[in-house]
């Protein structure tokens, strides 16, 4: 590839997926859902979540809020998987 179509893609945007947790309720459950419902996740608060772009799993890491931003949140990057498949 050469630099230029390297630097083109460079700034090409890329979405990341965070994920907190996953919820495993029944069809049942899930036709008697409303509002304020809540659905317990397999995680806890402190638990590391993962990143992904696309099915990749790129990292994991740590919710925190934005400092000077009350109420919105960020992710602190713990640990970065191997770009082969790994992590």
């Amino acid at each position: 590839m050469t630099d230029a179509a390297t630097k083109a893609l460079s700034r090409v945007p890329v979405e990341i997926t965070i994920s907190v947790g996953r919820a495993h309720p029944t069809v049942a459950e899930l036709l008697t859902l409303k509002r304020d419902a809540v659905l317990p996740l397999d995680r806890g608060v402190d638990d590391p979540v993962e990143l992904y772009a696309g099915d990749r799993l790129i990292a994991r890491g740590h919710l925190q809020e934005v400092e000077g931003e009350e109420g919105r949140l960020a992710v602190r990057l713990t640990e970065v998987a191997d770009p082969d498949g790994g992590t």
